[in-house]
């Protein structure tokens, strides 16, 4: 009978008009932290398992848009009070689950991988839910669970200690402007004084650009020394295995540029009692690569020539959730993303819904889709190929920062994305 309460309340859960008052009613000035397991069987199963909650000093969210969501991504997390079934707060994330499902490996193997979820700590008891997506945005995992704010067992980290940091810029309060903490990957205490320097170029790298350039004063980056046993970061291709603090590792799904980490516990374990929202990784290697993921995480090699372009590139996709411009001619990845489903990232489109994306901002004589041989006419358009793919999806210009390391800027409708997201999150 308990079940089957918990269950209806989530789903009568109602959407209400939250504005910044709000929050001092529903929330401490607190963070809990939800960690998940995503899980998949080579059958079809998909499951989502609770792993731990905890709770964090401060909240250095939004404390307005509450119960909206600021991108679709391939998941979200609604939490509702349980005493009126308001949802009080909602947020989305992509995640490397996510992407694994594509693979080979998934069609033979029974996985499990980790995600943790930053959300305000409630006042009373809550009722989470936590939704999965695939790529036609249909629900294939959901999970609902019980938060109480008096549970015991809801561990406290952060609080008698705190990895060693230092603000390589600060632009406001952590209670208003967009936290960043940026990780040291691959760094030995000995060379921490090389990753704040790295740290820092990141950081002004990333505000070299416009948007985030025009919003210098909304954005903190914080330094967070966190060490690793090694020097570098693990090369599988080599044979080359290192001791780190994330261990992360590139050939993630076999391609030996994608660096990434799954190891989410340990990556948020390292930020506890530091004021973040968004996570950048600096990884100490001279190797190329790097990922970036929705609300999770970037991940850079920050020993690399092109380690400048690349960050910012990796930081578009996990703080702005924009897609790959670039695509591979001969369709070798031309299945990324369904052709009759519109992606909900904000710069690529399929044409199924171009209406909710950057049509209001193409002139009133531009080609639909756009002549490559046009793009010096219209430097906003809809040229085809994007998304890893080289037909059916359209990309809104023939260059940008999220296409080529060479691109000195994001494109317009990339540009108006960021732009609309800090709006989100800053102003009320």
């Amino acid at each position: 009978m308990k079940r089957f309460q918990l269950m209806a309340g989530l789903m009568l859960c109602s959407a209400l008009g939250m504005y910044g008052q709000d929050f001092e009613r529903y929330f401490q000035d607190k963070t809990l932290r939800l960690d998940y397991i995503f899980g998949a069987t080579p059958d079809g199963g998909r499951t989502v398992l609770l792993d731990a909650q905890s709770s964090l000093p401060g909240w250095a969210g939004r404390r307005h848009h509450l119960n909206e969501l600021p991108l679709l991504g391939n998941g979200t997390v609604t939490v509702c009070d349980e005493a009126t079934g308001d949802t009080i707060y909602r947020t989305s994330f992509s995640s490397l689950y996510h992407e694994w499902l594509s693979t080979e490996e998934a069609a033979a193997v029974a996985k499990g991988f980790e995600h943790s979820v930053l959300v305000p700590f409630p006042k009373a008891p809550a009722l989470v839910e936590i939704d999965l997506r695939d790529s036609r945005h249909v629900s294939m995992a959901t999970m609902r669970h019980r938060m109480d704010p008096s549970d015991i067992l809801i561990s406290e980290k952060g609080v008698k200690s705190v990895t060693p940091h230092k603000y390589v810029h600060k632009g406001g309060d952590p209670a208003k402007a967009i936290d960043v903490a940026i990780l040291a990957e691959g760094y030995t205490e000995a060379e921490m004084e090389q990753f704040y320097r790295d740290a820092e170029i990141a950081a002004k790298e990333i505000l070299s650009y416009e948007p985030f350039k025009n919003h210098v004063d909304e954005f903190n980056f914080v330094a967070v020394a966190s060490p690793s046993d090694e020097s570098g970061v693990s090369v599988p291709r080599l044979g080359d295995w290192k001791s780190t603090a994330f261990s992360s590792h590139f050939s993630t799904f076999y391609s030996d540029r994608y660096l990434t980490s799954l190891h989410l516990k340990d990556i948020h374990n390292a930020l506890a009692g530091i004021p973040y929202e968004h996570i950048i990784i600096l990884a100490n290697t001279p190797e190329y690569g790097g990922g970036g993921i929705y609300n999770s995480y970037t991940l850079t090699a920050a020993g690399h020539k092109l380690f400048k372009p690349v960050v910012v590139h990796e930081f578009g996709h996990s703080f702005g959730g924009l897609a790959d411009e670039y695509f591979y001619e001969g369709d070798v990845m031309d299945d990324s993303y369904p052709k009759d489903v519109e992606p909900w990232e904000p710069n690529i489109t399929t044409l199924v819904d171009f209406e909710s994306k950057w049509k209001s901002l193409l002139p009133k004589d531009c080609p639909v889709p756009t002549p490559v041989s046009k793009a010096g006419e219209y430097p906003v358009g809809v040229y085809e190929g994007g998304g890893y793919s080289f037909h059916g999806v359209y990309r809104p210009a023939d260059d940008c920062r999220m296409r080529t390391n060479s691109a000195p800027v994001f494109c317009p409708a990339c540009t108006k994305a960021l732009e609309d997201l800090i709006d989100f999150y800053v102003k009320e």
